[in-house]
């Protein structure tokens, strides 16, 4: 009986090994930190091993296989034990898929790829039988043992990403490639590029690769390392014969001659980075043959993503927005972009290695007073503290929200969009999305 040992046991972890016991592998959960009761429970029901608190590692090192959690890095020591004695280490979405003969649909990115990956589902479950997993929702090996969908679409990491040797999505789709968790990449940006890029390493010519034309980074890789699937771009400024683009302001997608168009106006979210979210999501729709009515109504009544530039409550005609799920200074840019009143900004937490350089345009036009929500602000201030009159530091997300209500006046936007990880304060962007939301609606 093959050993598979799971490091970490989170929503991921704990999916593998129900997937790996029904396999029959002889499974063993081991996590450093604290196993939720919840996944406890789950594992007693299932008699599967489990420590937690620990990794013991005569249990650990006698693996035939290893599914690690996409939140260890691969520099850790025990992981470079594992290496060095030749066990396979991989990830969820890799152990998984050796099991399903679903279509998959693999969605990566800086930004957008909740969004994309939701709309893609929202898209498609009218006309298919399709889950939606990876980086959201239930795991994709859990998934699997409860319903075994004809197709999935999956959110999918760049740290899940690292961990795959011979996943094959049928369609592959790349957002956008922008810096970030440079800190998991040794501060080198290719090695994160090159990461993004093992969504198509083992495509062949009978998948299909749908990406943003309009993004340099990968326009470069692709210049300097070919790939095997079909190309789908999507682009807001040049014409695209097979893919997606903008003509006076509707969308075109073409796939072989088959056209579908949409006005942008009927989009129901905002923002250009929508317009290709929503680019990214129809191209899929379409080459998955579902109507071109069921494309057009469904990108018309999809609500959207919570915690991504979320409308909680007018208070006093003051629109508070939470926008927690931007980790990083690309997403906030977005965020900024889409404001069309004056803003009162709240925004900080985990850095990791933010250039706010690009934010400085949008912060002189639209932003009002700058709230600081961090442990460690002094970044914040140094890079923003001449450009408002108003910047004051906060530890609390209810004294954020309270500060934020005195300082906006009517007409004005109250945004939650940190550009950085939440971990200093929070458990996680959702928990701070929660956070704002609770401290809205007690003012």
């Amino acid at each position: 009986m093959k050993r598979l040992v799971i490091l970490g046991g989170g929503e991921s972890g704990i999916g593998t090994a129900l997937l790996g016991k029904a396999k029959g592998f002889e499974v063993f959960v081991s996590d450093n930190g604290n196993i939720k009761q919840n996944y406890k429970d789950v594992l007693i029901h299932n008699e599967i091993e489990w420590e937690d608190e620990k990794h013991t590692e005569s249990k650990i090192l006698n693996a035939d296989l290893v599914m690690k959690s996409p939140g260890i890095p691969d520099y850790v020591t025990l992981v470079k034990k594992l290496i060095e004695k030749g066990i396979s280490v991989i990830s969820e979405i890799e152990f998984a898929s050796k099991y399903t003969n679903a279509t998959l649909i693999g969605i990566t990115g800086s930004n957008g790829k909740t969004t994309t990956a939701s709309l893609t589902h929202h898209l498609l479950k009218q006309d298919l039988d399709v889950g939606l997993a990876g980086n959201i929702g239930d795991s994709f090996a859990k998934q699997m043992l409860d319903h075994n969908h004809q197709n999935y679409v999956l959110e999918i990491s760049s740290f899940q990403l690292d961990g795959i040797k011979n996943f094959q999505p049928h369609i592959a789709v790349l957002t956008n490639i922008t810096p970030d968790h440079l800190d998991r990449y040794d501060y080198n940006f290719d090695n994160y590029i090159a990461s993004k890029f093992r969504i198509v390493e083992n495509q062949t010519k009978d998948d299909y690769f749908i990406y943003d034309a309009d993004d340099p980074v990968i326009e470069n890789r692709m210049n300097t390392h070919p790939i095997q699937s079909k190309k789908l771009p999507f682009s807001l400024t040049k014409r695209i014969e097979n893919g997606a683009y903008i003509n006076k302001e509707t969308i075109i997608i073409t796939i072989d001659n088959n056209q579908i168009t949409m006005p942008i106006k009927k989009l129901a979210l905002d923002g250009k980075h929508n317009i290709k979210n929503a680019m990214a999501a129809s191209t899929v729709a379409h080459l998955l043959k579902i109507r071109k009515q069921t494309i057009r109504e469904s990108l018309e009544n999809f609500q959207g993503v919570e915690h991504r530039l979320e409308n909680v409550l007018r208070i006093n005609k003051v629109q508070y927005i939470n926008d927690s799920k931007a980790t990083n200074v690309n997403a906030t840019y977005f965020a900024l972009e889409s404001m069309d009143a004056p803003t009162v900004w709240i925004v900080g937490g985990e850095d990791k290695g933010n250039d706010y350089k690009e934010l400085f345009p949008f912060v002189n036009e639209k932003v009002k007073a700058i709230i600081c929500l961090g442990v460690n602000n002094e970044k914040l201030m140094n890079a923003f503290g001449n450009m408002v009159d108003v910047i004051i530091e906060t530890q609390f997300m209810s004294e954020a929200v309270k500060v934020a209500y005195k300082v906006a006046s009517a007409g004005d936007n109250v945004l939650l969009s940190p550009a950085c990880a939440s971990f200093d304060l929070f458990e996680n962007y959702e928990d701070r999305g929660r956070q704002f939301k609770d401290a809205v609606r007690n003012l």
